[in-house]
């Protein structure tokens, strides 16, 4: 089957999704359904995989974490990095300004976090258009993703969802706790610790669209049949992300309160006016969840000038690579005072010892 073919057969699948109505009798067909769609996108991509490699911009990774900005051409990427960051990116009054990622850095509660601004998304960026592949390789690859939205524009939010959805990238989704272990006999064995709202039968249908045909399956979140399909094909990006709204300097003060109303979690902000950028860099420390451990030496107070930042889930493990890579092997135990101590100065010897934000840490070494 050609390319063509194959887009062709997607399209009709498509169509009759739309022309579907979900519910408990429809829904084997939908999961089975859908699970064709993904195993034909899979084709396609796999063929252009043998066709030439496909890379995305390369930048070097710094700081603590990296947030990319994302958005159609002209939305004010470039300005707004500039004035959260120490980024001197080109600013123009028309399309495809940035042609390469110009990276920058916005320091913040101790924090050093890289912002990235990437050319802009238009739509059909996860099928190539505009160098799109390129693009969203990039943002693959971010911690956090801010999307860049312009007041007078809005109807790009749902493109933008879509370019990033079809490019694997799962926007403030939990990954589903989903375990398929594949054998060589004795068919699919699924067993759940919750209840699930997808029949037995559809997943063994979905399994088997992707030619799993023996597996067991331990299930222990709820889950539809997309999370299900994600866990099958294991290449899902799961990142936080904000919807930040720019120009608000162009906007009427009633139709900031509209937009306010209609798009709750988003923040409207004006770059050109540097209106609510504070209120920006709060938020993309507080959904990075990045959490700052003070180092103390042994018979001296902690330093609390100058924290370790790292991030949420960071274990001592995690605070001895980021210190020197040889304290990992060099480690014998550390005391902790803070939340992560049962009592003040509590003797740990446990590497994978997960830490919280303002956790004071004395490490002891061989």
């Amino acid at each position: 089957m050609s390319d063509q073919a194959i887009r062709d057969r997607i399209k009709e699948f498509e169509e009759e999704l739309k022309n579907t109505k979900y519910n408990k009798r429809t829904q084997h067909h939908i999961g089975l359904v859908k699970a064709k769609i993904a195993t034909l996108k899979e084709k396609i991509e796999q063929r252009k995989k043998g066709k030439g490699k496909t890379t995305g911009y390369s930048v070097k990774r710094t700081g603590d974490a990296t947030a990319v900005l994302v958005g159609f051409p002209s939305v004010g990427k470039s300005t707004l990095l500039n004035k959260i960051t120490n980024a001197d990116s080109k600013v123009g009054e028309y399309d495809f300004t940035t042609l390469t990622v110009i990276p920058g850095l916005l320091e913040y509660n101790h924090a050093k976090i890289q912002i990235l601004d990437v050319p802009g998304i238009i739509q059909g960026a996860a099928d190539g258009s505009g160098r799109g592949k390129e693009v969203l390789a990039a943002v693959r690859s971010a911690d956090i993703i801010i999307i860049l939205l312009d007041i007078n524009q809005l109807h790009h939010l749902k493109i933008i969802e879509k370019e990033l959805y079809e490019a694997g990238i799962r926007l403030n989704q939990k990954k589903p706790d989903i375990r398929i272990r594949k054998k060589s006999k004795d068919g699919i064995r699924i067993g759940a610790t919750v209840k699930l709202d997808i029949e037995e039968e559809t997943i063994k249908a979905i399994l088997q669209e992707f030619r799993i045909t023996n597996a067991d399956v331990l299930i222990r979140s709820e889950i539809n049949e997309d999370q299900l399909i994600d866990a099958i094909e294991t290449n899902r990006i799961y990142i936080p992300g904000i919807i930040v709204i720019n120009k608000s300097d162009t906007a009427t003060i009633e139709d900031i309160k509209k937009v306010e109303q209609q798009y709750k979690d988003a923040l409207v902000i004006s770059a050109k006016n540097e209106d609510n950028l504070d209120k920006l860099t709060q938020t993309i420390f507080e959904k990075l969840e990045l959490i700052r451990i003070y180092l103390k030496k042994p018979g001296k107070e902690a330093d609390l000038k100058e924290p370790l930042v790292l991030r949420h889930n960071s274990s001592l493990r995690d605070l001895c690579e980021k210190i020197h890579r040889d304290f990992v092997t060099k480690f014998k135990f550390a005391r902790v005072w803070g939340a992560t101590a049962k009592y003040n100065g509590q003797m740990i010897s446990r590497l994978d010892k997960e830490l919280h934000d303002r956790d004071i840490v004395e490490l002891h070494m061989r």
